[in-house]
């Protein structure tokens, strides 16, 4: 378990006896997270007195911490000062979230530079020269900014924005700890306003409000009737990243935003003492006479958000290294964000309607309607073959890793896609997918790096779609090609495969094309399973050998070709380097990763070529929303790997199966009903 544990005086795990930590405020007894994650570090949470080789334990200079600080001190027990790492929660910590990350210092604490907390001894005598940790570093930097994560996320990134060409000032609370801590107040705040104006003649200049400040729970210093002449209040929730983009220059305090600009690429003014001043990226009104280095933008993230912090995965329940926290919160963010509006959604079976509401109804409960509702504040949805062609509602489409099962007996997915655009499997549209294809053409060398582990990760643990399992029998010998079968009435082969829809004339073609080759036919689980229809009557016609429960994972490793017409299996075989033939057009065909026997749209002929990690990073990382079935929140795709290679996984009852059986009798035989 990785700890980050370079603070003297923090605890570690592995074996060892937990160090006592005594605490004194009732927040680390109610804080389920707060412990747990003490507790991964190290620390036994205790009451009373300390004794010899006990701590202290505080939260960082907050009110309560005086009742520790005395206690501490008349004991002689170290002091151990705990405080928030710098990406938190949805939301401002008074409105309850847990955070993701600690800090823990046993020297001080990082926004006090009266004393050297154990984050500025990291950056003033840590090496910081490690290549791979800086790349880690810019990826890091440039996660964040991508997609608009700050310490607090509960914005939309779209909002608007004033003009660009802006001074940025930025506000704090009132009573903020890092403010105290530098003998900062309302008239320090109005000089830097001053300063400003001052150094920057006749340009507009933005005051941005803390978000605590906007959501009513604690003052700012500056008031509306500081917004005079060219200054004006910007206490709109917008993106932090954005407003920097729009800045020319910047002032802070000590608010983490000045971090942020430097990351940014400003040199931002600062008034007051932060951990991110003295080390040659801003430009500062105090003296700090420790800190004689000079860092890169890079060093100093490391050290802030790689080495320091102590940072938490909240489905596995585990301290983890900050990626996979970071991968977290951008699933948390990004569920909140296109959820937190509402969502009335159409053309949903009934038993679609739980995994629904739990993947896109925790912020506001999904409202299923039978026919279409007038306009609301809420977004629409409706399941993507549902859709009419002129249908504005966002499409909705299980996702490629979607089970341990199949979505026609009803095994509730794992993933699910938002579509806004069109849907993957319809080449007569653009669809979101396909933008994101097009964009990750050109990936950083982080983004590389998580798809290709990605892709072990899958190609290791056996995973595809429905991850079924079963036997690999014995293969005839010679070059084996692998026809995957479809349900012949699915949307992908009505929009996606105009020439051969049947499973039939899909075993004829390639015989005929391949008349010497070992042709294995595997008929869909949902066809075999008798829920859908596509049985093909006498596939020895054309086929060597019929595998129909054999695992998919192992097949793809024993054929030397794939030929498909849309199947998702033509996408896990360019996983495993297994050369695809495409007779329709899948999502993943006219990218130059298959041979394509139908025109790709011209749209996708364009622009760079992606790899295959772009094409992963697309279709597995960005496309899709995933749930842990675990924990039942948002997760990233390492997570759902995770699950279906070794973790409890929900499976459908006996009534499931009946109404599965049912509703495809029901599908098959739609045209007795219209007569």
């Amino acid at each position: 378990m990785p700890l980050n544990n370079h603070n003297e005086g923090q605890g570690s795990a592995g074996g060892e006896i937990p160090r006592r930590l005594f605490v004194y405020s009732a927040g680390f007894l109610t804080q389920r997270r707060l412990r747990r994650m003490l507790a991964a570090a190290g620390w036994q949470i205790s009451l009373g007195l300390p004794g010899p080789g006990d701590h202290v334990g505080v939260w960082g200079q907050s009110p309560y911490a005086a009742r520790g600080e005395a206690i501490a001190a008349r004991h002689g027990a170290p002091l151990l000062r705990i405080e928030d790492a710098f990406l938190r929660s949805l939301q401002p910590g008074c409105a309850g979230e847990p955070p993701l990350g600690l800090m823990l210092d046993a020297r001080g604490v990082h926004f006090d530079a009266r004393q050297a907390s154990d984050l500025e001894h990291l950056l003033a005598t840590h090496p910081l020269d490690d290549h791979a940790l800086l790349d880690r570093a810019r990826g890091g930097i440039a996660r964040l900014r991508e997609k608009h994560l700050t310490k607090y996320t509960g914005f939309d990134p779209a909002a608007p924005l004033p003009a660009p060409g802006y001074v940025l000032v930025v506000d704090q609370t009132r009573g903020d700890a890092s403010v105290r801590a530098c003998g900062a107040d309302r008239n320090r705040f109005l000089e830097m306003l001053m300063i400003a104006r001052e150094e920057n003649p006749g340009a507009r200049v933005l005051i941005k409000t803390h978000p605590e400040t906007a959501q009513g729970h604690r003052p700012g210093h500056f008031t509306a009737e500081d917004a005079t002449g060219p200054v004006s209040l910007c206490a709109d929730s917008v993106s932090p990243w954005a407003l920097l983009e729009g800045a020319v220059a910047v002032y802070t305090v000590s608010s983490q935003l000045g971090f942020e600009a430097i990351l940014a690429g400003h040199r931002p003014r600062v008034f007051g003492t932060p951990f991110y001043a003295g080390w040659g990226l801003s430009t500062d009104e105090a003296q700090f006479p420790r800190r004689r280095r000079h860092l890169t933008r890079a060093q100093l993230f490391a050290a802030a958000m790689i080495l320091h912090p102590l940072w938490y995965d909240p489905c596995r329940d585990r301290l983890c290294e900050f990626e996979d926290a970071l991968s977290a919160f951008e699933a948390q963010t990004r569920a909140w964000r296109e959820d937190h509006r509402g969502w009335v959604a159409h053309g949903m079976r009934a038993w679609k309607r739980g995994p629904l509401q739990g993947f896109f109804g925790t912020q506001r409960p999904v409202i299923f309607a039978s026919a279409r509702t007038p306009p609301s504040d809420r977004r629409h949805m409706v399941w993507a073959s549902k859709a009419a062609e002129d249908d504005t509602a966002v499409r909705v489409e299980d996702g490629f890793l979607r089970s341990r099962g199949l979505g026609a007996d009803l095994v509730p997915p794992l993933s699910l896609v938002l579509d806004d655009l069109g849907i993957h499997y319809d080449p007569s549209r653009p669809s979101r997918l396909e933008h994101l294809i097009a964009r990750r053409a050109e990936l950083r060398p982080d983004q590389i790096q998580r798809a290709a582990r990605l892709i072990r990760t899958m190609t290791a643990g056996g995973l595809s779609k429905y991850n079924l399992g079963g036997a690999l029998p014995d293969l005839p010998p010679g070059h084996r090609i692998l026809v995957p079968g479809q349900v012949e009435n699915d949307a992908s082969l009505q929009k996606g495969s105009p020439q051969i829809r049947r499973n039939a004339d899909l075993l004829a073609r390639v015989r005929a094309e391949n008349p010497g080759a070992v042709i294995l036919w595997r008929p869909h689980p949902d066809v075999v399973a008798g829920l859908r229809a596509g049985m093909v009557e006498q596939p020895e016609l054309w086929a060597d050998a019929t595998v129909a429960q054999a695992d998919m994972a192992a097949l793809l490793g024993a054929v030397q070709e794939v030929w498909t017409l849309t199947s998702l299996t033509g996408f896990e075989a360019l996983l495993r380097g297994v050369p695809v033939t495409t007779l329709g057009l899948p999502f993943y065909a006219g990218w130059g990763l298959t041979r394509d026997l139908s025109p790709p749209p011209a749209r996708r002929l364009t622009g760079p070529r992606p790899t295959l990690e772009s094409l992963v990073h697309a279709a597995l990382i960005d496309y899709p929303r995933y749930r842990d079935p675990v924990s039942g929140q948002p997760c990233a795709v390492e997570v759902i790997c995770d699950r279906l290679r070794h973790g409890p996984l929900p499976r459908p009852g006996p009534a499931n199966r009946a109404l599965a059986k049912a509703q495809g009798w029901l599908a098959g035989h739609a045209h007795l009903w219209r007569r």
